[in-house]
């Protein structure tokens, strides 16, 4: 397949982003506990990627922004994370 040609498919195949692997792979070294709420934080990663996907595929663009940091107060912390979505103009 020509380099234009694939460029005009409209239906490529779907983007594999490797959360649930990458997280198994960091995993080992977890509490069950932990492994669990991390198993529930990548699930939910992977279905905000495919939402962001479907919003590009609709037309309009999509940045996470750190918005704050969560501190445990054991010295672990998470990013909150917020939208910036940008459309393009009607012409």
């Amino acid at each position: 397949m020509s380099i234009q040609a694939a460029a005009l498919n409209t239906n490529p195949a779907p983007i594999k982003t490797h959360v649930k692997e990458r997280a198994e792979e960091q995993a080992s070294a977890m509490t069950s506990d932990q492994q669990a709420t991390i198993r529930m934080v990548a699930n939910d990663l992977h279905r905000l990627n495919q939402s962001i996907m479907k919003a590009v595929d609709a037309g309009v663009s999509v940045e996470l922004i750190r918005s704050a940091r969560h501190h445990g107060g054991a010295g672990n912390w998470g990013d909150l994370m917020v939208p910036v979505i940008v459309t393009q103009g009607q012409g």
